[in-house]
């Protein structure tokens, strides 16, 4: 992705960010690998936005689980309106890159995501993921309701628990409720691994199982 530098480790002050724009991304409303679309009302269906580094392979891990009716990414808490990818890049906006997922409570449980976010990614790392350094690459779950909030928060008390047991550090992930405005990407990181099969993943999980979902 892009270079290394400590002003990307810090999350830069409000009055200090790029200012953005009103316009939202032009997107082609459909993705590609299911054709449903990536944006709308999304009515009797719930969302969640993940952080866990690159959401090139983020939303990979997303998109085909049964029960989740769409995915899209972009990015999310920080202070800039509808950043662009190098804008994001040069740590001067403040979001996380982030998945949207919307799914349907009543096929798939919120425990479940939770899983597959935990076990995909290093969340103990900070302001990095891998060799992905910089604010944007932050872990971090954006709830929409308070039930997703408590349900977080107490998965990460549990995978903290397991992860110590394995010689890991402490958890760095933001969790946040009520969700900051999720701003589409450009429609070329939209399912780039699908469009990209060879593409960039620097996705790599710590190898410690977590112990939520499993009932799913």
């Amino acid at each position: 992705m892009f270079g290394i530098g400590a002003n990307k480790q810090r999350l830069p002050a409000a009055e200090k960010a790029l200012p953005g724009r009103e316009t939202e991304m032009p997107l082609r409303n459909v993705h590609h690998v299911h054709g449903r679309p990536l944006r709308g009302e999304f009515a009797g269906l719930r969302r969640v936005q993940f952080g866990m580094g690159c959401f090139w392979g983020a939303e990979r891990k997303f998109w085909s689980i049964p029960g989740v009716e769409t995915t899209a990414v972009g990015y999310a808490g920080g202070y800039t309106p509808n950043a662009g990818y190098r804008e994001v890049c040069s740590g001067e906006t403040g979001h996380a890159e982030v998945v949207l997922v919307v799914y349907d409570e009543a096929k798939v449980s919120f425990d479940a995501l939770l899983k597959v976010f935990w076990e995909n990614h290093d969340p103990t790392q900070g302001m990095r993921q891998g060799n992905d350094v910089g604010t944007q690459y932050r872990s971090a779950i954006y709830c929409e309701t308070q039930a997703q909030y408590e349900a977080a928060l107490a998965s990460r008390e549990a995978y903290q628990r397991g992860l110590r047991a394995a010689g890991h550090g402490e958890i760095t992930t933001e969790i946040a409720f009520p969700a900051p405005p999720f701003y589409y990407a450009e429609e070329e990181h939209q399912q780039y691994l699908s469009k990209n099969p060879r593409g960039y993943c620097g996705l790599g999980g710590t190898g410690v199982s977590c112990p939520v979902g499993l009932e799913a």
